[in-house]
């Protein structure tokens, strides 16, 4: 019990945070409403959990044996977190168009987490810190998921409602343009210290 309790605490407090997932939540919820961004969180919920899986399951030992694909991945990922940034502020001053662009569907939200450094981070650190080598290994790392994809819901999902009451406030093409330009650098922003470690490493 008192492991189940760390793990949620552990989950709520990477979930509730700052990162690229929530940004890109309250974004959607700003621009296209809740009912329209649900597929979007569900796909960061779910997709993150499948993610725990997968690390706990071997997936940390196959970048153990080809570190290289980890930094591939990472290099992905900053370009990938760079072009929704960019996406982000070009949809800045076209709020009202009929050709404004969709929000991000389910796939896309799930997959982007093999490219979100911050959900590598978690997803390793989740099970290194909350399962321990033996039989019992493979029902801590199912408890350790399900207790994410149960905390996630309500912890993204709390910047999906931000992000929809903030679409109250932002009722004009020049409020809502400033608002995706502050989310666009925000999310670029996000990717400076992993940016660095990449440079760090090919230096």
């Amino acid at each position: 019990m008192d492991s189940l309790f760390a793990v949620a605490l552990f989950a709520v407090s990477s979930s509730v945070t700052p990162g690229p997932n929530n940004i890109m939540v309250m974004t959607s919820g700003v621009n296209f409403g809740i009912r329209r961004s649900l597929p979007l969180l569900t796909g960061i919920c779910v997709g993150f959990t499948i993610m725990l899986l997968l690390v706990g399951f071997g997936f940390s030992q196959l970048f153990e044996l080809f570190p290289h694909l980890h930094f591939l991945i990472k290099c992905v990922g900053v370009f990938y977190l760079l072009y929704l940034a960019y996406l982000i502020a070009k949809s800045a001053g076209s709020i009202s168009s009929s050709n404004q662009a969709e929000p991000l569907s389910f796939m896309k939200g799930a997959l982007f987490q093999w490219v979100n450094a911050k959900a590598w981070v978690v997803a390793t650190g989740a099970i290194a810190a909350f399962t321990t080598v033996g039989a019992s290994f493979y029902s801590q790392n199912i408890m350790v998921a399900i207790t994410f994809l149960i905390v996630s819901f309500p912890c993204v999902g709390l910047w999906l409602a931000c992000g929809s009451q903030l679409k109250k406030l932002l009722n004009s093409n020049q409020s809502r343009k400033w608002f995706n330009l502050m989310m666009s650098g925000m999310l670029a922003l996000s990717v400076v210290p992993v940016l660095r470690e990449i440079v760090e490493q090919l230096a």
